[in-house]
């Protein structure tokens, strides 16, 4: 059984520790081991996770199978009626579990929550990530692409997805 918490700053060390069980089975037959390291301490430094949450307000959401995490979310508001799944992983021993559909379902419950009429919902994802196909079943469609320099030489070549939500 799936369920989700809104994180707070005191949860930085466990969603650092549930990315470094993630990021090298989601990226590492795509990116390089360096890029890798580069971008996990990009996003995932505790210095880092705290600017997502106090200066850009990225809301987190810890997500739990049968009590245990095991998976996070973050939405960031990018204009009035956008929003941005930031990020959208779980531990890959629980791919196909359904954990996914959950935490798209549950980000999605939660906007409802704060928006009261309809809305879009982007995110960016590998152009050779497996999980495009998950996000198209799931509703998304291919929007843009974007070749983003993250610094140190290294790209983000991701397609941009959209969904957008009816109330």
């Amino acid at each position: 059984m799936f369920s989700i918490e809104k994180a707070t700053l005191a949860d930085c060390p466990l969603i650092r520790t549930l990315a470094s069980h993630i990021w090298e089975p989601t990226y590492g037959s795509i990116l390089s081991r360096e890029q890798l390291d580069y971008m996990f301490e990009m996003m995932y430094s505790h210095e880092s996770l705290q600017k997502q949450m106090n200066e850009l307000h990225h809301q987190f959401f810890i997500i739990y199978a049968d009590g245990v995490p095991s998976g996070y979310l973050s939405i960031e508001t990018v204009e009035k009626d956008v929003y941005e799944f930031q990020k959208i992983y779980s531990l890959p021993s629980l791919h196909g579990s359904g954990i996914g559909r959950f935490i798209i379902e549950q980000g999605i419950a939660y906007l409802k929550t704060i928006h009261p009429g309809p809305f879009t919902i982007e995110l960016n994802v590998n152009r050779h990530n497996p999980a495009v196909g998950f996000y198209k079943h799931m509703g998304f469609h291919e929007y843009a692409t974007r070749d983003f320099h993250i610094g140190s030489g290294y790209y983000m070549n991701d397609y941009i997805m959209r969904m957008e939500v009816k109330v």
